[in-house]
């Protein structure tokens, strides 16, 4: 009967899983494999019994649980340092450390820095001892060690099958004290990735054991926050709710970073003199490297609140669609996009959908909420989701994986956001873009960050997201109801594409359908109803534009055209009654076609015929050019001017 079971179940309580792990094996494991979060801080229980926990590095780490189990020494290789003996200093423990090693490995071994010949006879003499001492080697950054993993160099192939080798024919060793049992003295390999040793090193070897360490829960967060909570002078967080609360904020912001993070932040937090209870805005500053917030300005509310005025002048004929935008801005104005959520501070500031016939202000809208917002519509990027029909256009999104060209550009979208995390970023026709792309909005649209090609996190939690769709303008009918048809003979059984909205409808009633036929798009065609869910009520319909709209829309047209004809050659351009009546009923004939279709009507009707007419004629500043009347002449329209 195994008697150490009993005991090794029990060892470490309050220690990091993988430790505890690790610890529980050294029986029976002589290598181990460590990958993942190898760079953070860890939690380990205080130094003292009934202590405070304490932030300790990896090396320390290990060391400090390897100690209780017998352990005099980490002897720990880079390639860069070499070999070190680890801990360091002038102390009682630091010195009997370095007496062990020297004694398993000689003086000479540890002042020279190995090959990976004399590395693999450290490695043997290490984990086959000729004297009972417990010592483990670590070898940090192993995956530089070799140039490619599945193409290794005659030395670094010799190197790691001795250490296959080595890893079947270690003995262990017994020390009394705490674990008097058998415990091999073991190789720590630290890797990025697993993937970065040779594969048939670790494979089918029950010698060698993989074990990940992962980033820090929610649990591991709150228990920092609490023991940072020290720097602002807080020493009994228990009994102060308020500093709780802090605390517990702190950790729910810091989603995503690694606990040294964290460290990071409050360090930043009291160079720049913010409280405990201002930790959120200390981590914003921290992810996005950015101290200007546009959302924390005092004006951006009075800006929001001038908007209501100010954008339906922009963008005429949408009353609907204008209200809903503002109140979801407002919303993010006072950071409460997805308060509903229980971890919602990640989250983009706003995501609106755009839905509704084409030509009908929903670009114009969101260059309104970009200058709204932010004063400058540079802050506006734009993504035509058209270009990105192809699986693999993904890349130009996030950039190429590692060993593919223009991995080190980054991607268009990541790179933007990097450089300028307040912005209105402009999607338009979602529809278009491949299924597998739309899966990277998920990430986005529930976290806030998206991971890039070159390893970097990107937040997206200060941008407002807008999509634009024309789904549900048209929808299929089965065959069977729209009847078969013939195309130079043959009977065509096809779904016929049928009209789903006309201007007729009211708006209600178009809201309806387009909602109903963007819900079957992502549920039953695309197959990604989580997308839409993502979405939520932040769909906003367009409606048709109105005779009405439409007649505002002309006369700001027009008006824009007259003022860059005085603004390029200071002339003064107007039209008499008549004229302007028979080309505003021109240009606003095909309303389906919407103001983009009103501004292809003017160029085609008036500045093309225009500019014809000002070329013939010698222009002099200041002089008054009158369009008394248009006319057609075999397609080609012409103006009388005076």
């Amino acid at each position: 009967m195994n008697t150490d079971q009993p005991t090794l179940s029990g060892r470490l309580p309050g220690w990091p899983a993988f430790v505890r792990e690790l610890d529980a094996t050294l029986s029976v494991h002589s290598q181990y494999i460590l990958s993942g979060n190898l760079h953070d801080s860890f939690l380990a229980p205080g130094s003292d019994e009934g202590g405070p926990a304490r932030l300790l590095p990896l090396r320390d780490l290990l060391w400090e649980a390897l100690r209780s189990s017998g352990f005099s020494c980490l002897v720990c290789y880079d390639p860069v340092d070499g070999l070190v003996v680890w801990p360091d200093g002038d102390d009682e423990v630091a010195l009997e450390a370095a007496r062990a090693a020297e004694l398993l490995l000689g003086k000479r071994a540890l002042q020279e820095k190995p090959s990976l010949e004399a590395l693999g006879r450290c490695l043997s003499a290490l984990a086959r001892p000729d004297e009972n001492v417990r010592a483990a080697f670590v070898i940090d950054s192993a995956s530089r060690i070799a140039r490619s993993p599945t193409d290794l160099e005659p030395a670094e192939r010799d190197f790691f099958r001795f250490c296959e080798k080595l890893s079947r024919s270690a003995r262990p060793v017994r020390v009394p004290g705490p674990r008097p049992k058998p415990l091999y003295n073991p190789v720590l390999w630290l890797v990025e990735r697993p993937g970065d040793l040779p594969p048939w090193l670790g494979n089918g070897n029950e010698n060698i054991r993989e074990i990940t360490v992962p980033r820090p829960h929610l649990g591991d967060r709150q228990e920092t926050a609490r023991l940072l909570a020290r720097a602002f002078g807080v020493q009994d967080v228990k009994n102060d709710p308020a500093a709780q609360e802090a605390c517990d904020a702190f950790a729910e912001q810091a989603d995503g970073l690694t606990l040294q993070s964290m460290i990071e932040v409050t360090r930043l937090a009291k160079e720049r003199n913010v409280a405990l209870s201002d930790l959120p805005d200390a981590v914003r500053t921290y992810k996005l490297g950015v101290l200007d917030n546009p959302w924390s300005r005092g004006h951006l509310r009075r800006r929001v609140l001038e908007g209501e005025k100010r954008v339906p002048e922009r963008v005429v004929g949408q009353p609907q669609a204008v209200t809903k935008t503002l109140d979801i801005l407002k919303r993010a104005v006072l950071g409460l996009s997805g308060a509903q959520a229980t971890r919602s501070g990640s989250r983009p500031r706003g995501v609106l959908f755009f839905a509704g016939p084409t030509g009908t202000g929903k670009t114009e809208l969101a260059k309104a909420i970009t200058s709204l917002v932010f004063g400058d519509e540079s802050a506006y990027l734009r993504f035509d989701m058209s270009e990105f029909s192809a699986e693999h256009a993904g890349e130009r999104l996030i950039g190429s994986p590692p060993g593919y060209v223009g991995h080190e550009a980054g991607g268009e979208l990541t790179n933007a956001v990097r450089e300028d995390p307040f912005r209105v970023i402009l999607f338009d026709e979602i529809e278009k873009a491949h299924p597998r792309i739309l899966d990277k909005f998920l990430q986005i649209l529930e976290d806030g960050r998206l991971t890039d090609g070159r390893g970097h996190t990107v937040h997206f939690s200060e941008s407002i997201l807008i999509f634009t769709s024309n789904l549900g303008m048209y929808v299929e009918r089965p065959p069977s109801a729209a009847g078969p048809t013939r195309l130079d003979g043959p009977v065509d059984n096809r779904p016929a594409r049928v009209q789903n909205i006309i201007p007729d409808m009211s708006y209600d009633e178009i809201e309806q359908r387009l909602k109903s036929a963007i819900s079957d798009h992502f549920t039953t065609v695309l197959n990604r109803p989580e997308l839409l869910n993502r979405f939520g009520d932040n769909i906003v319909v367009f409606n048709f534009i109105s005779p009405e709209a439409a007649a505002q829309i002309f006369d700001i047209q027009l008006a824009n055209i007259c003022r860059r004809v005085t603004e390029e050659h200071r002339l003064v351009l107007a039209l008499k009654g008549e004229a302007l009546q028979t080309l505003r009923e021109w240009c606003t004939s095909e309303l389906d076609k919407g103001g983009r279709g009103i501004g292809m009507a003017l160029e085609s009707h008036f500045i093309n015929p225009l500019a014809r007419a000002l070329f013939d004629r010698e222009l002099q500043p200041g002089e008054r050019v009158t369009v008394t009347g248009l006319r057609r002449e075999g397609g080609i329209v012409r103006l009388d001017v005076q």
